[in-house]
């Protein structure tokens, strides 16, 4: 078997960080390598990755992450303690179509310290244990007393959050079932639609705890050094890591008196802890444009156009909180002026139009924002380092992308308010809208455009008008505003992913690579549309020569199989996807821009 020379000379270094990173199944991680000399029936690199995630999840006893001081499960499985913390509570919709309505259903979340799960434009999703529904009830208006849906049972609630974890050999945890639930037309679970390659790569077969992801992300930065850079954007309150990839081919010409700002994207994502899909899906575009690099043409020149930086993890605290402990928690885990309630809501700490105003003296809310603005200690470290970085480091952030769920919503500033409008609106909403289509013809999935501001409201129609509701929480603070404000970001968005409250916070792991699939195509579009703007610059509106895309793709995949045949990557529907996309990509080659 044939290695490239760069993953000849990455190895040491791969091999150094697996024993730093996870001592204890870093012997049986040795023998699996050793063994792969006799098995043939997947690429080198492919099968290393899956036998280092392979033992990290069979480790018989419990593993530090990287840069940790607490301790996750040692299989990933749920706590002990899941079905008597959420054994009795239920996630309920209500319908919102009235001021009254959305201002009472506001006002009782506050009072009963309900975890209002998300909202759109005229529904609202709250957990709450059942025996608290009819207070709840109590205090509502009887129009809303009748219009409400149970989304999730009690029983559905605490299968679905089993279901999230680690699960060996599909064991059903105790006292669960996976019955049909009465509130749903069918059973809990989905049909695995996986490609080939979401099949063979365990990493995106489930959602993964920090002490795998830290260590992949270290193996990626080591075997595809030419373009991969492990970074880190900060520390953590509780003093973790928050490790990023900056993914991008800088130029060689080091003469050049005058460099040109490196234009950069930055994508997040588990700014909330138990948005999870968020945090496989930020990996998933990133393992995407990695591996693609120097196989797909559009890719390739993506790449050498600009940076991407991505942070799955930003609130890392959180996030493994969720793993250990609380599931459902959304926090940060920073103290508060009350003890008993820790954390402060990442999205509402950023400094421009903070609204902390409106949870002073609430420790307790989700959506609590801190005693001032960047108060919240990981979104004080990311503006820092964002800033750091256009002062010192040559860098231009173009695009910021921040990945939440769920709703399946794209999102343009501004967030806190509706009545000041972006000086770039009409640019915000058109790539916004073509980031919609990608994702529609990359899935069938339907994904609504609209500003931030509407999306945090109930909204109320009346013949052809629309009419603005009060907020079911506050929206200042928000990166979104920041970056886009404060940065001069030019194009920021905060989609929000799948699904429309089915399984809301708890989505299947069998949506992983659909929905990671379905942004990457979102994000190529993104890619496509700033090289029209930044790299061909301003020009003219002129007829130009459709390109013969069959043809580039078939000699690519060619020249790649005359290549290595052992890559770590198997890209496969190239054709079938990059044809699909061809004549809604390569119009934006004759807009004018703006």
């Amino acid at each position: 078997m044939r290695l490239p020379q760069s993953s000849l000379l990455a190895l040491p270094a791969l091999l150094s960080v697996l024993v730093v990173a996870v001592p204890s199944p870093a012997a049986s991680f040795q023998q699996s390598l050793r063994a792969q000399s006799v098995e043939q029936q997947q690429p080198l690199w492919k099968s290393l990755s899956n036998r280092l995630i392979g033992s990290l999840w069979r480790i018989d006893r419990k593993v530090d992450s990287t840069s940790s001081r607490r301790k996750l499960p040692s299989s990933g499985q749920a706590p002990a303690h899941t079905l008597a913390r959420y054994g009795g509570d239920v996630v309920v919709r209500f319908n919102v179509s009235t001021a009254e309505e959305a201002q009472s259903l506001a006002d009782a979340a506050d009072t009963l310290l309900l975890d209002v799960w998300e909202f759109a434009q005229d529904w609202v999703d709250i957990r709450l244990a059942k025996d608290v529904v009819p207070s709840l009830l109590g205090l509502l208006p009887p129009t809303l007393q009748n219009s409400h849906t149970p989304l999730l049972s009690e029983r559905d609630l605490a299968q679905a959050i089993y279901d999230t974890y680690l699960e060996p050999h599909g064991q059903v945890p105790p006292q669960t079932t996976t019955a049909v639930s009465p509130f749903r037309s069918r059973p809990l679970g989905l049909t695995s639609s996986h490609t080939k390659d979401g099949e063979t790569n365990i990493f995106f077969q489930n959602y993964q705890p920090l002490s795998v992801i830290e260590p992949w992300m270290h193996l990626l930065a080591s075997l595809f050094t030419t373009h991969v850079r492990l970074i880190n954007i900060g520390v953590s309150y509780e003093g973790r890591d928050i490790p990023a990839l900056r993914v991008g081919v800088h130029p060689t010409n080091n003469e050049d008196p005058n460099p040109k700002r490196r234009k950069t994207v930055l994508i997040t994502g588990g700014v909330h802890a138990r948005e999870w899909i968020s945090t496989a899906t930020v990996n998933y575009i990133a393992y995407s444009l990695i591996t693609g690099y120097g196989k797909i043409h559009s890719i390739t020149n993506l790449l050498q156009d600009f940076d991407f930086v991505f942070v799955p993890t930003l609130n890392p605290d959180g996030y493994v909180y969720t793993w250990d402990t609380d599931r459902l928690w959304r926090k940060n885990r920073q103290r508060t002026t009350v003890r008993f309630c820790q954390g402060v809501d990442l999205d509402r700490g950023y400094g421009f139009e903070w609204d902390g105003v409106s949870t002073a003296g609430n420790p307790c809310s989700e959506n609590f924002a801190g005693e001032a603005p960047f108060d919240a200690f990981e979104s004080k470290r990311l503006a820092d380092w964002a800033k750091n970085e256009t002062d010192n480091n040559n860098v231009e952030f173009i695009g910021f992308l921040d990945l939440h769920s769920y709703s399946q919503q794209i999102l343009y500033p501004y967030s806190y308010s509706c009545k000041d409008a972006p000086p770039g609106q009409e640019n915000l909403e058109e790539l916004a809208l073509g980031l919609g289509k990608a994702i529609r013809m990359s899935s069938s999935y339907s994904y609504e455009v609209m500003a931030a501001c509407e999306g945090n409201v109930a909204v109320a129609k009346k013949g052809d008008r629309r009419i603005l509701l009060p907020m079911i929480e506050g929206a200042g603070g928000s990166a979104l505003d920041w970056f886009y404000h404060e940065m001069g970001v030019r194009y920021a968005y905060q989609i929000k992913l799948r699904d429309r409250g089915t399984y809301g916070f708890l989505l299947p792991k069998e949506n992983i690579v659909p929905t990671g699939k379905e942004m990457f195509g979102a994000v190529m579009y993104l890619g496509e549309f700033l090289q029209d703007l930044y790299i061909d610059g301003p020009d003219e509106e002129v007829e130009i020569k459709k390109p013969d895309l069959e043809a580039e793709v078939v000699a690519e995949v060619r020249e790649q199989d005359d290549a290595d045949e052992d890559d770590w990557v198997i890209v496969e529907d190239l054709l079938q996807e990059e044809l699909e996309m061809e004549d809604f990509q390569w119009e934006l080659r004759r807009r004018r821009k703006r």
